[in-house]
């Protein structure tokens, strides 16, 4: 039960948080202020979740980064990125969606428990792969949920209607242009993953590329977000196409980093 309760705790803060974000942003739809209690409240159970990723992830010596400790570390992250984004951009829409997912996020370790320790964890090689490429998903999960954002705004804008939580954002072309900088940002660090992921392949087994399901769908994902930056400025793709091709990409990646993990470990029991 103690090891419950923290988790459920954190649940409660990131929910509350979202939902007490979302009531002021439809009291005060043109309130334009960033910075307020809400926003550095967001640390507490920030920092609570680091807490408990620290105590489930490294157990003696070990890294345990299952399913469900794979997806609260890579929206511990979208959070941190984000909370730390948000001191320039004035995006407090998006936040009521990331924290509405940490507070779901937060509680998988609990659900999907890791049972076996990550092999080659003592090589450096590794460890530095694994924190690209965390940091690549984290970039590209917040350019996944911007995208899906757009998307409402966009709708709702023809239709005429704008809710009230959408009006604090700014005017489209100011998000589409944050949005590839992000993709960009990504994209570098996704190719930096596969990168390192070659040379810690060559480094362990002799060769440069193992090409398993996770493989095969990360260089989807590459290819994905290549060909949306090379569409960008060779043939000026934005709105729909843009985010159709983002949302794509996401998806690749979703395949590639959790989808293989949830298959060997949840349906096949590795």
């Amino acid at each position: 039960m103690p090891g419950i309760l923290p988790h459920l705790l954190c649940a409660a803060l990131y929910g509350l948080l979202a939902f007490a974000i979302y009531r002021s942003l439809v009291a005060s739809p043109d309130d334009r202020t960033q910075l307020g209690p809400l926003h550095w409240a967001i640390a507490v159970p920030l920092l609570l979740h680091t807490w408990l990723l620290s105590r489930s992830v490294f157990i003696g010596g070990g890294m345990y980064l299952g399913v469900g400790n794979s997806i609260s570390a890579i929206i511990w992250l979208t959070v941190l990125i984000y909370w730390l984004g948000t001191f320039r951009y004035r995006l407090r829409s998006l936040q009521v969606f990331v924290l509405g997912t940490a507070a779901l996020a937060v509680l998988l370790p609990l659900v999907l428990p890791s049972t076996h320790p990550l092999p080659h964890t003592d090589f450096i090689a590794f460890r530095l792969h694994l924190l690209i490429s965390m940091l690549a998903f984290s970039l590209l999960t917040i350019a996944s949920l911007q995208a899906f954002l757009m998307a409402l705004l966009e709708r709702r804008l023809h239709a005429g209607a704008l809710p009230p939580y959408l009006r604090t954002l700014p005017p489209l072309l100011s998000m589409e242009g944050l949005l590839f900088q992000i993709i960009l940002a990504g994209f570098v660090l996704l190719t930096l993953t596969l990168g390192s992921g070659m040379l810690f392949s060559e480094e362990l087994f002799g060769r440069p590329l193992r090409f398993s399901h996770k493989v095969v769908f990360a260089l989807l994902a590459w290819i994905i977000f290549a060909a949306l930056l090379g569409g960008r400025r060779i043939y000026g793709w934005r709105g729909r196409t843009a985010l159709r091709w983002t949302l794509a990409g996401f998806m690749a990646l979703v395949l590639a980093y959790i989808g293989s993990k949830f298959v060997l470990e949840v349906l096949l029991g590795f």
